[in-house]
């Protein structure tokens, strides 16, 4: 399980997606994300799928790592389609014991399903073609006005690199502690849900202490290389805008007035 997640995983290539700018990206998903809570009916998911394909496609990510990271999600989905079909009022189309299955329910399970499908599979494209190093800069430009009222522009955008770069970290020492308790002869996998809970103990510990670990020895790495955050910093590789991301972001804009134009037109 904790292998199939490749949020903030990269995937190294030379596609289009992978030489835009990485602002262009951070803004892409962030109007694709919009789009999806915009359509509200299948024609306008039609335009969300077409989109999000020809950017996996144009990614050249395979699809088989992309389905994988899905697997991280399924539980979290299977819940939340049983709670829409089984507690949406509406016509009831079949009945689970005292459960009654609606049409309603059914429809806007569908929908959430797709909703949270795509924005996983979306952010993931974000990541698997972008460094930790460009999101952090992307994210410090972006927000850089914000720096006009004293917010640490610089340290915020550090602490989410930092974070997207620690998760396939801690995913990876997770299996390696869980495979070295399976060794110990600790059971992750009998029992009820209370027994299972307790088990996670040996896992969560070691992992706990591991992370602050990690924490500590980066802080020391940081503080001796007289690390002081963004004040006066330059960097290696300016971002830049090219041919290329010019043409993207008029993409989006039309990608957005179209999604803009369905949810107007309730379509």
């Amino acid at each position: 399980m904790f292998k199939d997640i490749t949020l903030g995983q990269y995937y190294p290539g030379e596609s289009v997606i992978h030489r835009l700018d990485p602002r262009v990206k951070l803004i892409g998903t962030l109007v694709f994300i919009i789009s999806v809570f915009l359509f509200s009916s299948f024609a306008g998911y039609g335009v969300a799928t077409v989109f999000l394909f020809s950017v996996i496609a144009l990614s050249t990510v395979p699809v088989k790592f992309l389905l994988k990271g899905l697997r991280a999600i399924m539980f979290l989905l299977v819940l939340t389609c049983a709670f829409n079909i089984f507690l949406t009022p509406g016509e009831e189309v079949f009945r689970v014991w005292f459960l009654r299955g609606t049409r309603e329910g059914i429809s806007l399970a569908v929908r959430m399903a797709i909703r949270l499908i795509y924005l996983v599979t979306g952010s993931s494209v974000m990541t698997l073609t972008t460094t930790p190093n460009q999101l952090t800069n992307a994210m410090e430009a972006l927000m850089r006005p914000l720096r006009r009222i004293h917010v640490p522009v610089h340290e915020l955008a550090m602490m989410m690199s930092i974070a997207l770069r620690f998760i396939p970290i801690l995913m990876e020492e997770t299996d390696k502690i869980r495979c070295a308790q399976i060794a110990r002869g600790a059971d992750f996998e009998s029992g009820g849900i209370i027994r299972k809970v307790k088990s996670m103990i040996p896992l969560l510990v070691p992992l706990f202490i591991s992370a602050f670990r990690r924490a500590n020895d980066l802080a020391m790495a940081m503080e001796a290389r007289c690390y002081h955050g963004g004040d006066h910093r330059t960097q290696m590789k300016p971002l830049v805008y090219t041919l290329a991301d010019r043409m993207a972001f008029l993409i989006l804009a039309a990608y957005l007035g179209i999604s803009i134009l369905f949810c107007v037109l309730g379509l």
